[in-house]
């Protein structure tokens, strides 16, 4: 689809991969790029609309939608991470991360839906992770809810497919910004992840592979327990021991 003109939606825009994924569609021509963020006044980028968009508050999902029926691709990128093993994570913690990295998304979608498919059809796109595909214990509960924005996506993908609404992927290791700022690993920067969205949406491609940790893993996932596991494990050892 074309992405000059269109109107836009980033969730959690106000910085990091979000206000990249916002910038990148004010530099490819869209008409109108809307940052729905829990704090308006942190949105200080002149070119965005910042609306008050806490993405675990229904009541706020539904006000926005209300008001952004305009709207023809959404981006649900607002995420968190506590880390923390199975053994150590408060429930609080994970009930969180599910609360914001799965249920959010799905809240989004299911107000916005109705408006992509009044506007054309459009796009929908879901900022996943490597932990959806496969999980270290030290963020065992930030890939379970990954894990299962994984699955609403390709379940929306088949279900929004008549409308003509395009729902993607996009899958990335470890990016550089405050989220993984602690890991030490090969990262790639939000503005490359941005863009390789755009192209992706652009070209009506239903999963963005980021960089070369995601095709890695996604070419081994017919044989996790044998090519991706073993690696998870000796790393943790080496940590833990």
């Amino acid at each position: 689809m074309e992405v000059a003109g269109s109107i836009g939606l980033v969730t959690g825009a106000n910085r990091g991969l979000g206000r990249a994924f916002a910038r990148a569609r004010i530099e490819h021509g869209s008409a109108k790029v809307y940052a729905g963020v829990r704090d308006p006044s942190s949105v200080s980028d002149p070119d965005l609309t910042a609306v008050q968009l806490d993405v675990t508050d229904p009541d706020q999902v539904a006000h926005a939608a209300e008001r952004m029926t305009d709207v023809t691709i959404v981006i649900n990128n607002a995420g968190v991470s506590t880390g923390g093993t199975a053994l150590d994570v408060s429930l609080e913690d994970a009930r969180r991360q599910l609360e914001v990295n799965y249920l959010g998304g799905l809240s989004v979608a299911k107000a916005f839906a109705p408006i992509l498919a009044v506007n054309g059809g459009g796009a929908l796109v879901n900022m996943l992770s490597v932990s959806a595909w496969a999980a270290s214990p030290e963020l065992c509960t930030y890939a379970a809810s990954k894990a299962a924005a994984w699955a609403i996506t390709n379940a929306l993908r088949v279900e929004l497919r008549s409308q003509g609404t395009l729902v993607i992927g996009v899958y990335a290791g470890y990016i550089e910004t405050d989220m993984a700022a602690s890991i030490q690993a090969e990262k790639i920067s939000p503005e490359r992840v941005a863009s390789a969205t755009i192209e992706a949406i652009a070209a009506g491609t239903e999963e963005v592979l980021a960089d070369e940790l995601m095709r890695r893993v996604k070419s081994a996932l017919h044989d996790d327990q044998k090519l991706i596991y073993p690696v998870i494990q000796a790393q943790y050892d080496a940590a833990t021991t």
